[in-house]
């Protein structure tokens, strides 16, 4: 990623969004030629001098004080995930040279299989543990159940774990039948995942690749790409329509693993008694069976290799 640019980008965007009169400021004068902010508005409010907010705009963020990022995030009104995007940008900024190296060299983190063992003890839920690439690096049957669609999708990279946003922008028609009336909601979240990893390691060959392909295969990537929004994506509900049974409205915890950096723990519950209950359930039947085939034809004499 080049951080200079993302950086850029980043600062530029958020200005443009926020008006003098969200910001509390007057108009003065009719012919604004930009959108949201003049950049001497900003350094006004962050308070700094012009030359040095044109500096940070353009990308450098080296030897950037906390202060002064406080000061910039709340002057352009940054949330949560902003202003943790912002200091991931500035740290990732003022890294050595040594640390740059170490952060390209670090191996990407696998499921160990305690987690494993801990997806599947959970029996009565869907679980996976995603990358901030939105890679599923592992589930339990639920979860696989869950998430059948991805699994079963032809833009699926075998060897390779399912990923959600290629499942996203590159396999659409079913991805819509999936996510209904949310699809539009969910793409963008998706992205905004991506862009928040991208600050947060912007050393990650995996995701440069990533995103390169999306880039080039899908106009709808491209264009929430370019709106450098970022989301943290910890709590909420979705709304799944399976193939096998149906619509499920179902809650969701993202589970920060904190032995494993980066990696997270997501699980779905339905509201007791509801039909989205009814449906897990109907769900958990569905994959007990599905298992039971495919355990039936890895294991039958004409798949063993048998010399007979």
């Amino acid at each position: 990623m080049d951080l200079k640019a993302e950086t850029r980008e980043f600062l530029a965007t958020r200005r443009a969004r926020i008006t003098p009169d969200k910001a509390g400021l007057p108009a003065y004068g009719g012919n604004r030629r930009v959108p949201g902010l003049r950049r001497e508005e900003v350094a006004m409010l962050a308070g700094v001098s012009v030359d040095y907010y044109t500096r940070l705009e353009r990308g450098n963020l080296g030897g950037v004080s906390e202060e002064v990022l406080e000061a910039l995030a709340e002057a352009l009104q940054l949330d949560e995930a902003e202003r943790t995007h912002l200091f991931h940008l500035a740290r990732a900024a003022n890294a050595s040279g040594a640390a740059r190296s170490r952060a390209k060299s670090t191996p990407t983190p696998t499921l160990r299989p305690v987690i494993q063992r801990i997806l599947d003890a959970m029996e009565g839920a869907p679980a996976f543990v995603r990358n901030g690439r939105l890679d599923v690096l592992g589930a339990n049957l639920m979860g696989r159940a869950l998430y059948s669609p991805l699994y079963d999708s032809p833009e699926r990279i075998a060897k390779k774990p399912v990923n959600s946003a290629r499942f996203q922008f590159l396999d659409p028609v079913p991805a819509r039948e999936f996510w209904g009336d949310a699809y539009d909601r969910i793409a963008h979240d998706a992205v905004a995942i991506l862009r928040a990893e991208a600050g947060r390691n912007p050393y990650d060959k995996h995701l440069t690749d990533l995103v390169g392909e999306l880039s080039t295969r899908s106009e709808d990537f491209r264009r929430l790409w370019a709106s450098h929004d970022v989301r943290l994506h910890r709590t909420g509900t979705k709304v799944f329509f399976h193939p096998a049974v149906g619509r499920l409205e179902l809650q969701y915890e993202g589970l920060t693993l904190e032995a494993d950096a980066g990696l997270k723990m997501n699980v779905y519950t339905a509201q007791p008694g509801s039909p989205s209950d009814d449906g897990l359930k109907l769900l958990a039947s569905w994959a007990a069976t599905r298992a039971e085939e495919t355990s039936a034809t890895t294991t039958s004499p004409t798949n063993r290799g048998d010399d007979r």
